[in-house]
């Protein structure tokens, strides 16, 4: 009976193992639970990033009748702020405390930020509604910092927490714990796509400005969750005094490779690609196909899905040793025809058909970013994998950000021309201006194939990877 209940035990837990991905990225000084309890502050990021791109932006545009291109220049500030990221984990590195403390300190004020964004934010709606005595630009300044805090206090977080999570784990799991706190980050964008979906079936805004409040407070309960007694105190590593390294030799190194300028360029187009329709998706979902606040904000569950297929899609590819310049331009090519579904949903009235589309804009996606992270490791090898990835943060993020401001911009052009009569009666629909930044879309997916297509043709230049073990384990964190 024993020996019977034994074996249950280990099946049972093999089975555990098996259905929860990454689970063996525990060990004994590093228990699952642990870890799980860890990544609650990527369940709070993922919440806050579902909020600005899926729910927020949708309602300022649709509902309240702001402009689009102000609304994408704030859902872009948290994306201007993304490039300090390689800038906060060096500080974190080399942080001076008296506490023996490098991580948490960045966590704890990365929370506040976010938490201060997030309660500020629905007094900055009610500015700009214009139920107030005040000037009209103290609401839109109001809720430019209210995203500026949220944009930077989840990019300092994460890039903390990561780094906490790096420091706990030995260096034989590092990667697949690193991994499983990434998986953790969609799993809360769509459980808080859901969450919130449902919580606004029935649309108004004091409802709103509830879920807003009652992120802000779950913000800071998830993440001092997370941090509560995970770093043991350390003051050898945070004593003044100490040396500190410089990063100017490594990027001069980094920049001398033509090879690395091509792979960033890429890098630069396909991100502002997939970017630029980010704060366009659910209003185009409300205004051209007449979706609720509910089905809208479903899309970045849908999204999220199809770059969790990504991610496992590529795990089997560059397990088998395929080029990951060949995996980002398949990514890209998957991209053109999502665009080309958002764009064909409008004349054939079908949601399903632009739900479909927003899956392949997560799947493309996905594919694009772990093969341009996968060849910029490969490539930095030299320099510095640190180096490699700060540079493609910096290009990505800047990319994705700008892409997001014209975007916003271009819709609204379009549309002006459009209800004027500039452009023809063939182009009066409320569509117009969305399907000339779809059509851009796939325009720069094109000329991001061209920049990384020498790279594929050529990979047999750079050591080929050897078939093997590859999963989110061994996405760069």
């Amino acid at each position: 009976m024993k020996r019977d209940g034994a074996r249950f035990s280990r099946r049972w837990a093999q089975l555990g193992i098996a259905l929860l991905p990454f689970a063996d990225a525990a060990t004994k000084d590093l228990p699952l639970s642990q870890i799980l309890r860890l990544s609650l502050f990527q369940i709070s990021v993922g919440m806050a990033a579902v909020l600005l791109t899926g729910t927020l932006n949708r309602v300022m545009i649709a509902d309240m009748g702001m402009p689009a291109v102000l609304v994408a220049v704030m859902v872009a500030l948290p994306l201007v702020f993304a490039p300090l990221r390689a800038l906060i984990g060096f500080k974190s590195d080399t942080h001076v405390s008296a506490l023996g403390w490098r991580r948490v300190p960045f966590i704890w004020f990365g929370s506040l930020m976010q938490f201060g964004g997030l309660a500020i934010m629905p007094f900055a709606l009610i500015l700009l509604s214009g139920d107030s005595n005040a000037p009209a630009w103290v609401g839109f300044a109001a809720s430019a910092l209210a995203f500026l805090l949220v944009g930077a206090g989840m990019h300092t977080t994460q890039t903390a927490g990561l780094a906490l999570a790096t420091d706990l784990a030995t260096e034989e799991n590092r990667p697949r714990v690193v991994a499983l706190l990434y998986v953790m980050l969609l799993v809360g964008m769509v459980l808080s796509a859901i969450v919130i979906g449902l919580l606004l079936v029935d649309f108004s805004e004091l409802k709103l400005i509830r879920v807003v409040q009652g992120a802000a407070a779950l913000t800071i309960i998830l993440n001092i969750a997370a941090l509560w007694r995970q770093e043991a105190r350390a003051p050898e590593l945070t004593r003044a005094g100490r040396d500190r390294p410089s990063f100017a030799q490594a990027w001069a190194v980094f920049a001398a490779s033509g090879r690395h300028m091509r792979l960033l360029v890429a890098v630069g187009l396909g991100a502002a690609a997939f970017s630029m329709q980010d704060v366009l998706l659910e209003p185009y979902g409300a205004e051209v196909l007449g979706l609720s606040v509910a089905g809208t904000t479903v899309l970045t569950a849908l999204w999220a899905a199809g770059a969790l297929a990504g991610f496992g899609l590529a795990a089997r590819g560059l397990g088998a040793g395929f080029d990951p310049h060949r995996l980002a331009a398949y990514g890209m090519v998957v991209g053109v025809f999502a665009f080309a579904f958002v764009i064909l949903s409008d004349p054939l009235g079908s949601p399903i058909l632009f739900q479909a589309g927003a899956v392949l804009i997560g799947l493309g996606g996905g594919l694009f970013a772990v093969g341009t992270l996968t060849a910029v490791m490969e490539l930095g090898k030299g320099s510095g994998s640190g180096m490699a990835l700060g540079a493609w943060g910096a290009v990505q993020a800047t990319a994705a950000g700008a892409a997001i401001a014209i975007g916003g911009g271009v819709r609204d052009l379009v549309e002006a021309f459009a209800q004027a009569g500039h452009l023809g009666p063939a182009m009066t629909g409320p569509s117009v201006g969305y399907s000339v930044v779809y059509h851009i879309e796939i325009a720069l997916l094109f000329a991001a194939l061209a920049a990384i297509g020498p790279l594929a043709r050529h990979a047999g230049g750079l050591a080929q990877r050897k078939p093997g073990k590859f999963g989110l384990a061994e996405f760069p964190g």
